[in-house]
């Protein structure tokens, strides 16, 4: 079934139609939130506040865009409030609470994981803009009006973010550089 089939069904209740959109775009979903927020289980959670809001909201959608592209919103914007919430009362347990995960065995997993600690360090703001418009392509024109700043702010913060992120990630590509010379 196509996604308009689907997204008809899921309009009358159809939970198998709604399965079905959900199988078919919750990995995009959840990589987006994944970059903008920068945890695992807070993604989770955002992923799914997004999701139930589109079936909320299903009989909004008006097929002008791809249901793909509307759903990416619907997350984005998801991430982006419980970012702005998460600023007013920061999570002190949280942001105590030590990263581990078992190293990496192969070299892309490694790049992967470097790319994802050093989007992890970049502050909020930083890491949206740069999510936003290096990853998911979107103009500043249009951060700035997700965001709710001015597109000078929005390039300016990915200005910055690029600066971080070649400090952040200038250790590991030094030693990639040692350990291909050894």
């Amino acid at each position: 079934m196509s996604d308009a089939q689907l997204i008809a069904a899921a309009r009358k209740g159809d939970r198998r139609a709604m399965a079905a959109l959900y199988s078919a775009h919750s990995g995009r979903v959840y990589s987006v939130v994944r970059r903008m927020v920068g945890d695992d289980h807070l993604a989770e959670d955002v992923s799914q506040d997004a999701w139930v809001r589109a079936f909320q909201k299903l009989h909004l959608f008006r097929g002008e865009s791809s249901f793909g592209t509307w759903m990416h919103r619907l997350a984005v914007n998801a991430a982006l409030n419980r970012l702005r919430r998460q600023s007013r009362r920061p999570d002190v347990e949280a942001a105590a609470e030590p990263r581990s995960s078992p190293p990496p065995t192969d070299e892309t997993v490694l790049n992967q994981k470097v790319l994802s600690q050093a989007l992890d360090q970049l502050a909020p703001g930083y890491r949206e803009v740069l999510v936003l418009h290096d990853v998911e392509g979107l103009t500043h024109e249009e951060i700035a009006g997700r965001m709710g700043v001015a597109v000078g702010t929005s390039k300016s913060q990915l200005h910055k973010a690029r600066a971080r992120m070649r400090n952040l990630l200038a250790p590991a590509r030094n030693r990639n550089e040692v350990g291909n010379h050894a």
